[in-house]
């Protein structure tokens, strides 16, 4: 049997370990993976070494790279972790908002995208939207946001704003600009529609919500893991 789990500070709003016990179970992997709430970086060495693999989320995407052993050269250059393996760090977070925009089919391509946040999943959003081309400016959304969204063809939430259980939560900015050209992203999959896409869709904005990003980022964590 073997052990695989999340590693974070509050893991309530997760779904990591229901998703993976499913995937186990369905294609009879004799696996684990399970949920770790550790109050700081000091406390992951007792955990990781009973593990063999494991997912890396708020607050520790950046803060955990020197407690590695090896970075892959994609994870270093976004400058976040989010899956280890054998104490190298990888990131699959890139790969699962790259999917998703491009599943989803959308233009977005030659168009402006804002990045609220600038943490370790705002830094792999980044990423992946630079490898599209396309222009990216990336902002803290503490307080009030004084950006004109009107300027934005993509707006993604990176923060924890609007997720469970702190649901009435999100981004302040003038959702009143927006319109039905502009397309709502957020990086939060519970709930299923935040208050930042709930309030852009009553603008007529196209949105789009974290879970196939987890889903996709999840099947490249598997890889990784070599299970």
């Amino acid at each position: 049997m073997k052990h695989f789990g999340l590693i974070g500070k509050k893991l309530g709003h997760s779904w990591s370990a229901a998703y993976f016990t499913q995937k186990f179970a369905a294609e009879g992997i004799a696996a684990d993976y399970r949920l770790y709430e550790i109050a700081d970086l000091s406390e992951l060495e007792a955990v990781a070494r009973n593990l063999d693999g494991y997912n890396v989320t708020i607050p520790y995407k950046t803060a955990i790279i020197p407690y590695l052993q090896e970075i892959d050269p994609i994870a270093r250059e976004i400058g976040a972790v989010n899956v280890v393996k054998d104490g190298k760090g990888y990131n699959t977070d890139w790969m699962g908002f790259l999917g998703t925009v491009t599943g989803y089919g959308l233009q977005v391509t030659g168009e402006k995208a804002l990045i609220l946040g600038q943490g370790g999943a705002a830094k792999a959003v980044q990423y992946a939207l630079k490898k599209l081309g396309i222009d990216v400016k990336m902002i803290s959304a503490r307080g009030k946001i004084t950006e004109d969204v009107r300027q934005y063809g993509l707006i993604v939430n990176a923060t924890p704003l609007g997720m469970y259980p702190e649901v009435e939560s999100y981004p302040e900015m003038a959702y009143q600009e927006l319109t039905d050209k502009q397309v709502l992203f957020d990086c939060v999959y519970n709930p299923e529609e935040t208050e930042f896409l709930r309030r852009g869709k009553a603008q007529g904005a196209t949105t789009i919500n974290g879970k196939r990003m987890l889903e996709i980022q999840a099947e490249e964590s598997k890889k990784i893991f070599r299970i």
